[in-house]
């Protein structure tokens, strides 16, 4: 897809339960945790395909002029992640998307002067009653000055993924 800046676009397969790609070059994570009752399902799937695991996360949603807030495949957005004085701009742009009775979720992946490269899935599944937050994310070192800080890059990536994981919670869920 012109405009991302690597190669293995939808490789983080938000419509399948099962994760078979293995792209090389690129860290790869997969983590589950529970939501709880299925009873807040529609209100779930709302939320998540209008940035709100982000957006409860700590990062604000800029999208392109013309998009909304609502995920759609091919939309472009900047995500901008803040402490102080000081932020930093991810120029993504929506991969996939899904929305079904028992899967809704999308996946982003980096445009240039995104400070790593790679794509970034979030999924809300369902079965038994009960729901679940599926993330996953290929990562790798970002291009020009970005390669040299990746580390700290991974180090905020953990902490914002265990801020994810809780975004989407019924204490969280209007």
């Amino acid at each position: 897809m012109q405009g991302l800046n690597y190669d293995a676009v939808g490789a983080t397969q938000v419509g399948r339960p099962e994760w078979t790609m293995r792209p090389d070059g690129f860290r790869r994570l997969e983590h589950t945790v529970p939501l709880g009752s299925d009873d807040r399902w529609d209100q779930t799937c709302e939320a998540i395909l209008r940035w709100a695991v982000k957006a409860r996360s700590g990062f604000s949603i800029e999208p392109a002029p013309g998009e909304s807030l609502e995920v759609r495949p091919g939309a472009d957005l900047t995500v901008r992640a803040g402490c102080g004085p000081w932020s930093v701009s991810e120029p993504v742009r929506v991969v996939e998307v899904v929305a079904t009775q028992q899967r809704c979720g999308f996946s982003y992946g980096t445009r240039t002067g995104h400070p790593v490269r790679g794509e970034e899935a979030f999924v809300v599944h369902r079965r038994d009653g009960r729901m679940w937050l599926t993330l996953r994310s290929l990562t790798r070192a970002g291009e020009g000055r970005w390669r040299w800080v990746f580390p700290a890059a991974l180090v905020a990536q953990r902490w914002y993924r265990r801020r994810y994981e809780r975004a989407l919670l019924p204490s969280r869920t209007p």
